[in-house]
């Protein structure tokens, strides 16, 4: 007699899977897509990838009186469908994004709906897969689209932000939760923006900031350089996305772009400096568009000292710089070498100016 020995790995039960997944919908865990459901053998295997225990808080909103717990995002990780060897990059994005202000004191609840911009620079990029080339901003890649949606996760299921309830947009920012890039280092001319934000010596890091919106400069065909600068900066200067008297952007240059600044001798510094001199426009444009406050009002809380319009109104032919300094305008390299298109990316308040290290377990 023959005896057969058990399936050691059977097939999934797909009706079992079904059942689980409508089983997270009902609870109100999801962002509207599948979850994963998340087991405890699952998040053990989580939480095995750190140093930090599973009660160690590592961001909190005293607006709605809730903390995140390291276990908490585990739990959300898992759910998003990332691997347990991506959870040190989430741990990394989630403490960048916690130490942009705009983050702590409201950005999740805004009007604008703003989407959080993650970039990861350092070896981790090519040990996990990340897609460092083409299609920067888009799907395809498994680390790129899980790892935002983790942070999205943790802000709806152990912040509490819920669309129609804390989460308050007008109409929001397309893929709010899926903005993850890797920075294309092996292409660019300038250390990696991880570098601008302090974390040297080509350790994986992590930097994140809140965005408002995306527009892209397609200049493919300008053999000047100072000539594809202007059309940034005429896409930084659009009117219509200023409602305070200063703001920042992020540059997210194509590799041919950054190239052909850094032939012409240019650093970071120089393209930044540049821009920051230029971008704004007229105190007469801006009231021309309904928007003259922009220019008037100084940006801070009540009391924060005096205003512009405390003095003699603005001439009409004076020029209203909208941008600060290095903070306001960080550069990044992203996307493939194969059409010289590249991304303003409005930011909603400024870069914190600072970079995590990817922490792995010791």
């Amino acid at each position: 007699m023959t005896v057969t020995a058990p399936d050691p790995d059977p097939d999934p039960d797909p009706d079992e899977a079904q059942r689980a997944i409508e089983y997270c919908y009902d609870q109100g865990w999801s962002d509207g897509l599948p979850l994963v459901p998340a087991s405890k053998p699952l998040v053990d295997a989580f939480l095995a990838t750190t140093d930090s225990g599973p009660d160690e808080i590592i961001g909190s909103l005293e607006q709605v009186g809730r903390d995140c717990t390291v276990y908490l995002a585990a739990v959300n990780a898992a759910m998003a469908g990332c691997k347990p060897e991506y959870f040190p990059v989430v741990l990394a994005a989630f403490e960048a994004l916690m130490r942009e202000r705009a983050a702590r004191g409201g950005g999740f609840q805004s009007t604008s709906g703003p989407a959080p911009l993650i970039v990861v620079n350092g070896p981790i990029r090519q040990q996990l897969g990340f897609n460092t080339a083409g299609g920067a901003f888009g799907p395809g890649f498994r680390p790129n689209m899980t790892i935002p949606r983790a942070i999205g996760l943790i802000v709806r299921n152990a912040f509490g932000i819920h669309p129609h309830v804390f989460e308050q947009a007008t109409q929001g920012v397309p893929g709010r939760w899926s903005i993850c890039i890797a920075e294309n280092e092996e292409e660019s001319p300038w250390e990696p923006l991880a570098a601008d934000g302090g974390v040297t010596g080509g350790v994986s890091a992590v930097s994140a900031t809140l965005t408002r919106t995306m527009e892209f400069v397609d200049n493919r065909h300008a053999p000047n350089p100072e000539d594809v600068l202007r059309d940034f900066q005429d896409t930084i200067s659009r009117i219509g996305s200023q409602i305070f008297p200063k703001s920042a952007v992020a540059l997210v240059l194509c590799p041919e772009h950054a190239q052909m600044f850094a032939a012409a001798g240019m650093s970071k510094a120089d393209v930044q400096n540049w821009l920051l001199e230029r971008s704004g426009r007229t105190v007469g444009e801006f009231r021309r568009a309904g928007k003259p406050e922009v220019t008037s009002r100084r940006f801070g809380p009540p009391g924060a000292g005096p205003h512009d319009d405390d003095g003699p109104p603005r001439a009409d032919e004076e020029f209203h710089r909208i941008l600060t300094g290095p903070t306001s305008i960080p550069v990044i390299v992203a996307g493939a070498k194969n059409a010289a298109i590249s991304m303003v990316v409005r930011i909603f308040g400024e870069w914190s100016g600072t970079s995590v290290p990817v922490r792995e377990k010791h």
